[in-house]
């Protein structure tokens, strides 16, 4: 048995040395290639990221470390000072409630995005499954509206919305910061739409399924990580729009990115509070890409790959 086992095994080992394997090589070139890819992309990276890291030591510095002339990037005098200073809210040494700014935003962009994709998936889904006259041009529409200047409408937007009652309300900036989102929503959906196959659709149409019943329980569910990518890029555009939180509010409804401005004095911008602050504009947003990271990985490659 075992003279069976060997003969079996050597004629095995025979048989992989007899084929003919041809292993890459990898040229000096190849390795150096790598290598220069490899520091490129560092360089680039550490280049990103330079600025968020000298905000965080901003935030940190004591002012005397802020003002020098030759700035550290380590071991430099470390205090609170700014992160109290932006607590303090109006009790800070310009009365700046910065925290109620930030609770602005967390009421105006969650609303903002849940209405986008009430009112924008079902034109994404009409677009992306049935022909009719004029559906190219009701996306470009669409697209128009994604890259139309918003400086072109700020004049009407502000008479309309005073003679409306909608200036400094957060109904008012729900709607106008559709203009940016809803666009986006019907341009990104369409394609997640088009992806799924219609005949998914029609199976549940000879089962007796109702179109809204078919929209509701089976295509969304087949987009959820599309939904969730898409809600993420709203989240950022409206969380991030300046120029209509700027023009159609004022005092305490104004957003964090419009209230990080009046971190100043009569002697100057007040470095260390303004970048604790924008770090605190930062943290949501960053916290809710953790979060839900993993759908928005395959919600952005989603039917990158077809046939």
């Amino acid at each position: 048995m075992s003279t069976t086992v060997n003969k079996s095994e050597q004629s095995y080992d025979e048989l992989i040395s007899s084929l003919d394997v041809h292993k890459v090589k990898t040229t000096p070139g190849q390795i150096a290639g790598k290598i220069l890819t490899y520091i490129g992309l560092v360089a680039y990276s550490l280049f990103s990221l330079l600025p968020l890291y000298w905000i965080v030591t901003l935030a940190f510095k004591a002012e005397t470390e802020i003002y020098t002339r030759t700035p550290k990037l380590f071991g430099f005098e470390t205090t609170l000072d700014h992160w109290i200073e932006v607590f303090s809210g109006e009790a800070s040494m310009i009365g700046l409630d910065f925290l109620g700014s930030i609770k602005n935003s967390l009421i105006v962009v969650p609303s903002t995005v849940i209405l986008a994709l009430i009112l924008g998936g079902p034109v994404a889904y009409v677009l992306a499954r049935y022909n009719f006259k004029g559906k190219e041009d009701i996306h470009f529409f669409y697209l128009s509206l994604y890259f139309m200047p918003p400086m072109l409408i700020l004049i009407p937007l502000f008479v309309l919305y005073n003679k409306l009652g909608l200036y400094n309300t957060y109904l008012g900036m729900v709607l106008v910061l559709q203009l940016t989102t809803l666009p986006l929503v019907v341009l990104i959906l369409r394609g997640f739409f088009e992806d799924i196959p219609v005949e998914i659709e029609h199976s549940a149409r000879v089962d007796g399924a109702k179109p809204l019943w078919i929209f509701w329980r089976i295509i969304l569910p087949l987009i959820r990580p599309g939904l969730v990518a898409t809600s993420f890029l709203c989240t950022i555009f409206a969380w991030n729009n300046y120029i209509f939180s700027f023009l159609l509010t004022s005092g305490e409804r104004q957003s964090a990115v419009v209230r990080l401005t009046l971190y100043r004095t009569f002697t100057g911008m007040m470095w260390g509070p303004m970048s604790a602050a924008m770090l605190l504009t930062v943290l949501p947003v960053l916290i809710l890409a953790i979060a839900i990271q993993k759908y928005i990985v395959r919600g952005l490659t989603l039917g990158a790959v077809k046939g």
